[in-house]
């Protein structure tokens, strides 16, 4: 069975993790030369960089404007720094957040805005400099944990703005097995980021022979070859515990998320800096495979190909997404959903969004987005096109 995530990561970074040699300090150092900056500043997560940047950049009290088709855990980073979210829809046709109408929500109260370019699709950098210029005294926060090295008209993403945030874990563009980091061209800024790193985190107490045993087990398990046999054992609930990333009734952290990342994931995140040209390289082929081959079958459902994107997922927008799984799932192929929620619409944070919206093109996002696997070599990737054909013809007869 194909799997639908699987990190570009094999016996290379699965010896870097044991072998542990790389410092923190220097995957920091590899990490903004791949992505052009001058500081990167590691963390345990990306819900963690998000956290302390906030602390770093002086905001409390204050609201943060985002996207409500995003990742939950960037509303969690926001509440938990005791910063206020104002969520907005996303554009019309499109998957990033409506830039007219988070300016519209700009008011004194307002402290940074959050602009995600969601599943590789780079946010318009243009419109984005427009509206800071306007309002120069609100800050831009780029998170890029589905755009690492994304590109609007050349430039890189995570180069507008304050800084950038970027998640490691193994289901992101490039890994470190867990970890987050910040990426600016502001000095200040990355040494407040570090004296707050410094005075908030613990060390790693040791936990690199388990991280680098959790890569060799996951890598394998997200083979072809043995996804089989976990996707069933995953249906059963067994494993829910590593794979579940929410509780839709609370606004919490993991409870490790103060933590330190240490020698071995770091050790794995300097060889995928090394690797990072070629696994967007191979991304962005296989989106250009897939938008040739299935357009005949799907049409309108496939995902544009943008100039610049990086695609932290190739979706589907579909008006059955569930029985698409299912047909899918028949014939070996894993689909899956991807932010099947709009954040305001969760129990955590109904009363905290009281008079926003409203979210349609979100809620419309959330009915019928599905993703299908991009990480996959050329041969793999010809068999999930014959069947999803297969499964495509079906519906439409």
């Amino acid at each position: 069975m194909i799997p639908r995530l699987r990190p570009a990561a094999g016996w290379r970074e699965i010896a870097a993790a044991f072998a542990a040699r790389s410092t923190v300090a220097e995957f920091e150092s590899a990490f903004a030369a791949t992505l052009e900056q001058a500081h990167a500043v590691a963390f345990p997560y990306g819900r963690t960089a998000l956290l302390l940047l906030f602390e770093a950049l002086g905001l409390k009290d204050r609201e943060i404007i985002l996207p409500a088709y995003t990742c939950v855990v960037v509303a969690h980073a926001i509440v938990l720094s005791g910063n206020r979210p104002v969520f907005i829809d996303s554009e019309p046709g499109g998957f990033n957040m409506d830039l007219d109408k988070a300016e519209a929500a700009i008011s004194p109260a307002t402290g940074a805005i959050i602009a995600t370019s969601i599943h590789g699709y780079p946010v318009d950098l243009d419109r984005l400099a427009a509206l800071a210029s306007r309002h120069p005294d609100v800050m831009i926060v780029q998170d890029c944990a589905h755009s690492f090295g994304a590109r609007w008209n050349g430039r890189l993403v995570n180069q507008a703005g304050h800084a950038a945030v970027f998640g490691l874990n193994i289901s992101k563009i490039m890994t470190s097995i867990f970890g987050g980091m910040v990426t600016t061209d502001d000095a200040v800024l990355a040494t407040a980021l570090r004296a707050a790193r410094d005075r908030r985190l613990t060390g790693s107490h040791g936990r690199g022979l388990g991280r680098a045993l959790y890569l060799a087990a996951a890598l394998p398990a997200l083979s072809p070859a043995l996804f089989g046999l976990v996707h069933r054992i995953s249906r059963l609930g067994l494993i829910d515990r590593f794979v579940t990333y929410y509780d839709e009734t609370l606004i919490d952290m993991p409870a490790d998320y103060l933590v330190q990342l240490g020698r071995a994931e770091a050790s794995v995140g300097v060889v995928q800096c090394a690797a990072y040209a070629s696994i967007v390289r191979r991304r962005q082929k296989i989106a250009a495979y897939y938008d040739a081959a299935l357009r005949p079958v799907f049409g309108d459902a496939l995902p544009p190909l943008v100039e610049g994107a990086t695609y932290s997922h190739y979706v589907l927008r579909v008006p059955a997404p569930e029985q698409l799984l299912a047909d899918a799932l028949a014939r070996d192929i894993e689909l899956g959903r991807v932010i099947d929620y709009c954040i305001p619409d969760m129990p955590a944070y109904r009363d905290l969004c009281l008079g926003q919206g409203p979210f349609t093109e979100t809620r419309r996002l959330n009915a019928s987005v599905v993703n299908m696997p991009i990480w996959v070599d050329e041969q793999r990737a010809k068999r999930t096109v014959e069947k999803l054909s297969l499964v495509g013809r079906k519906r439409s007869t």
